[in-house]
C-alpha cells in the first residue's frame, strides 16, 4: 500500500503556491471565452449551453487542482488500471452505447453521458509514459519496445474507428505516435515506419473508409462541387469567417450563427462564430492564448527529471495542440471535417473534463518536476 500512503498530499497550502499560476490563468481565460461564445450561440440565453459549460468548467477546474496535488508515484501506480478502465468503457460503448447522429460513441451511466474515447486520450498517454519510464533507454527501439505501445495504441484506435469516429481515431494515433517518438525512438525505425505508414494510409483511404468519410476528405479540395451536401458546412464556415473581417461584426451580431445557417455551431464550429463576431483580431487573440498554453507545457516538460512526467506532459500537450490544429484547420477548410472540438470553448462535458484532468497532471508535473520515481511502481507499492 506504499503508493497510497505516499499519495496523501502534505503541506497543501505550500503546494498550491507552487502551481504554475500563469498556466492556470490562461485556462480560465479559455473557459470564460467558451462561456461567452456559447451564450452568444444560444441567442443571448444561458440555456442550454452556456450555464452547463460554466458548471462543467468549475467542476473540472476543482478536479484539475486536486489532481495536481498528488505525487507522480501515485499516478504511475494507477496508470495501467486507468488505461484498463478506459478500454472497458470503450468496449461498453461498442456493446451498449447510445447512438447519436449515426455514431455509437456515448455511454449513459445514470444521469451522466460519457464519451469514453475522450477519456482514452489521457489514459493512453498515461500508459505509454509509464511503459517507457520502466523501459531502459537502449531497449526503446527494439521489438519489445515497439510491439507493446503498438498494441496500447491500436486496440482502442480500432474500437473508436468502428463507432465510427475518424477524427478521434486519427488524434489518438497521432498522440500515441508522438509519445513513442519522444521516448527516444531511433531514426532507423522512424524512417521505414513513415514509409510503411504512408503506404498504409493510402490503402486505408482507398479501402478502409466509409464512403461518406472519403467524401468529406475530397470535399475539402472542392466544397463547391456539393454546396448543399458535403460541402455545406465548409462553405458556410468560410462565409462566416470572411464576413467577420478584421475586427468582426460584434458580440451576438453574427448572421451565420444567429440565423442558423451553420450546423454544429456550439461544438465543432464554435471558432467560426468567434471569427465572425470578433474577426481576425479575436481569432488571433484566442490562438495566442493556445500558443502560450502550449509554450508553458513544453517548458514544464523540459524541466522534469523523470521520463514519466516528461512524456505525460508532452503527451497531453500534443493532444491539446492537435485538438486546436485540427479544429481550426477544419473550420477554415484546409482540413476535412472530422468532428474534433475546440478545447475549453466548444460545448462538450467529457472533452472539458478530460482536458482539465490532463492539465492537472501537467500542473502536478511542474510541482514535482524534480522527483524521480523508481521503475516498477505497482498499484500497491
Amino acid at each position: 500500500m506504499a503508493v497510497f500512503r505516499e499519495s496523501v498530499p502534505r503541506d497543501l497550502p505550500g503546494k498550491m503556491m507552487e502551481l504554475n499560476w500563469s498556466l492556470v490563468l490562461l485556462l480560465v481565460l479559455l473557459g470564460a471565452a467558451g462561456v461567452g461564445m456559447l451564450y452568444s450561440v444560444g441567442d443571448g440565453s444561458w440555456e442550454p449551453w452556456a450555464v452547463r459549460h460554466a458548471i462543467r468548467f468549475a467542476v473540472g477546474f476543482v478536479a484539475m487542482l486536486v489532481i495536481a496535488m498528488f505525487p507522480p508515484r501515485f499516478w504511475m501506480g494507477v496508470a495501467y488500471p486507468v488505461y484498463t478502465v478506459a478500454l472497458i468503457l470503450l468496449i461498453g460503448a461498442e456493446l451498449f452505447g447510445a447512438t447519436v447522429n449515426g455514431s455509437q460513441r456515448w455511454l449513459d451511466i445514470g444521469p451522466i453521458r460519457l464519451q469514453p474515447s475522450e477519456l482514452m486520450k489521457i489514459a493512453l498517454v498515461f500508459a505509454l509514459a509509464r511503459f517507457y519510464h520502466d523501459l531502459p533507454t537502449e531497449r526503446v527501439s527494439r521489438l519489445g519496445g515497439l510491439l507493446v505501445p503498438a498494441a496500447l495504441i491500436g486496440v482502442p484506435a480500432m474500437l473508436i474507428l468502428k463507432q465510427p469516429d475518424l477524427g478521434t481515431t486519427l488524434l489518438l494515433v497521432a498522440t500515441g505516435g508522438a509519445v513513442v517518438f519522444l521516448a527516444g525512438l531511433s531514426w532507423k525505425v522512424i524512417l521505414p515506419g513513415a514509409v510503411v505508414g504512408l503506404a498504409g494510409g493510402i490503402g486505408f483511404f482507398s479501402y478502409g473508409l466509409e464512403d461518406y468519410q472519403r467524401q468529406r476528405i475530397m470535399t475539402m479540395f472542392s466544397p463547391d462541387s456539393d454546396p448543399l451536401g458535403a460541402g455545406y458546412q465548409i462553405l458556410q464556415s468560410k462565409i462566416a469567417l470572411g464576413s467577420g473581417g478584421f475586427t468582426g461584426k460584434g458580440f451576438m451580431e453574427g448572421t451565420q450563427s444567429q440565423l442558423d445557417y451553420l450546423p454544429e455551431k456550439q461544438t465543432d464550429f464554435i471558432f467560426t462564430i468567434l471569427g465572425e463576431e470578433f474577426g481576425f483580431v479575436g481569432g488571433l487573440v484566442i490562438l495566442t492564448v493556445y500558443a502560450l498554453i502550449l509554450a508553458n507545457t513544453v517548458a514544464i516538460a523540459t524541466s522534469c527529471k523523470s521520463t514519466f512526467l516528461r512524456l505525460t506532459t508532452m503527451g497531453v500537450a500534443t493532444t491539446f495542440g492537435l485538438y486546436v490544429f485540427i479544429n481550426v484547420g477544419m473550420v477554415m477548410g484546409v482540413l476535412p471535417v472530422v468532428g474534433v472540438p475546440l478545447p475549453m470553448i466548444s460545448y462538450g462535458g467529457t472533452v472539458m473534463l478530460a482536458v482539465l484532468a490532463g492539465f492537472g497532471l501537467i500542473l502536478g508535473a511542474h510541482i514535482h518536476r524534480n522527483a524521480e520515481p523508481p521503475r516498477g511502481v505497482g498499484l500497491f507499492g
